[in-house]
């Protein structure tokens, strides 16, 4: 049987009750231990019942739970108009369920992470993880993927860095065990998967990136959210110079908010043109979301994702400066069956948005007014600034 699995996610291909019940039967089969690393935790009633449910149920068979959080998520002032679930802040809802918990904070820095450790230590041990947080709208309208990975040895190390981010409570944390490889099987392949985690390697993963995009020789295929690793950006202007064929797709209202914070800083005004030229040489499909309010429909292309050649790079590492501070996972597993399964995905992706309502300016950022399906336009705002956005 294969030892990684996927699980896609698309803005209205599934419901998010399918979601919090897939989340809660791979809850179901822990025996021993279940840690919780998550950056956003809050669920509507019916979603919150699934996932509870699931996790009281493995509580009184005498498995232990902890569920670590970013404590920078803080409340935000009551909006009037909207249903009462919308108003949980992760730290609200994590300590309504009633489990062991801690926020974990950091300086300028965010616990990104989104994954699931089950029996540790045991040959049953298993992790979940990926790009989606734990909430209605990651669910049911953005576009996300989840792993499944039975190794013990990768949950020795996703644990090693849940327990050093539980015992110190901060993102900051030491430099001990931050890095594992293990050769699972996909589709009756072998699949080689290393994992690194920052802050930590931070550095090293940026580096690492650029590296595996500089060895790529056949094709190149993107699903991001962001992308402003200069680095990266470099590396892939070179693979355009060598005729390396690319597509994709990725969030316009998210990168819109990076054009603006580059537009403020000289040195990256580089950037904006090195972007536009990777959107218009690859024919990129951006999705145009709603961008984002407290209150508005958080529906982003969310994926951080690369596909290069047959090595597929995912995880909850955005391709940027800032991923490097935060803490996060990636993962690059070098498996040419799931490097397939994720084209078809993203392939799938960009049919989808390629026709999404909206008009963009045509250099890769969207500008004016936005709608989705059956939604309610609104006027494009100034963005967070992008350290805090998911």
């Amino acid at each position: 049987m294969d030892t990684l699995e996927t699980y896609f996610l698309c803005d209205g291909c599934q419901t998010a009750e399918s979601v919090a019940q897939r989340l809660a039967d791979f809850i179901r089969t822990a025996t021993r231990t279940i840690d919780i690393c998550i950056y956003s935790f809050k669920l509507g009633p019916e979603l919150r019942e699934v996932v509870a449910g699931a996790l009281r149920e493995r509580e009184r068979a005498g498995v232990k739970i902890r569920i670590a959080y970013d404590a920078a998520l803080n409340p935000q002032p009551p909006i009037p108009e909207v249903d009462n679930f919308t108003k949980w802040t992760t730290p609200d809802f994590v300590k309504s369920l009633g489990f062991p918990s801690k926020g974990i904070s950091g300086e300028r820095a965010l616990m990104h992470n989104k994954y699931i450790v089950i029996d540790a230590g045991t040959p049953q041990a298993r992790v979940w993880t990926g790009s989606a947080n734990f909430n209605d709208d990651s669910w049911n309208l953005q576009d996300n993927n989840n792993l499944i990975l039975a190794s013990e040895r990768l949950a020795d190390i996703y644990t090693y860095d849940f327990n050093a981010l539980w015992k110190d409570g901060s993102v900051e944390r030491d430099c001990i065990n931050d890095s594992s490889e293990a050769t699972l099987e996909y589709k009756g392949e072998p699949a080689h998967v290393v994992v690194n985690f920052s802050p930590c390697e931070g550095e090293w993963i940026d580096a690492s990136l650029t590296r595996q995009i500089e060895r790529t020789t056949e094709r190149v295929t993107l699903a991001f959210a962001v992308l402003t690793s200069g680095n990266m950006l470099e590396a892939l202007h070179g693979l355009m110079m060598r005729g390396i064929p690319f597509d994709g797709v990725y969030d316009e209202s998210q990168m819109r908010g990076v054009k603006y914070q580059w537009e403020l800083v000289p040195d990256n005004h580089w950037k904006i043109g090195a972007f536009i030229e990777i959107v218009e040489y690859g024919k990129l499909v951006g999705k145009k979301s709603i961008p984002w309010t407290p209150v508005s429909t958080h529906d982003f292309m969310h994926n951080k994702v690369m596909v290069l050649d047959d090595v597929v790079v995912t995880g909850s590492y955005n391709f940027s400066r800032h991923a490097q501070q935060n803490a996060e996972n990636s993962l690059i597993i070098n498996s040419a069956p799931l490097a397939r399964n994720y084209r078809d995905y993203i392939d799938m992706l960009k049919t989808k948005y390629a026709n999404w309502p909206g008009r963009t300016s045509g250099d890769g950022f969207m500008e004016g007014q936005e709608a989705r399906p059956g939604g309610k336009a609104q006027p494009v705002t100034l963005p967070r600034p992008y350290s805090t956005q998911p």
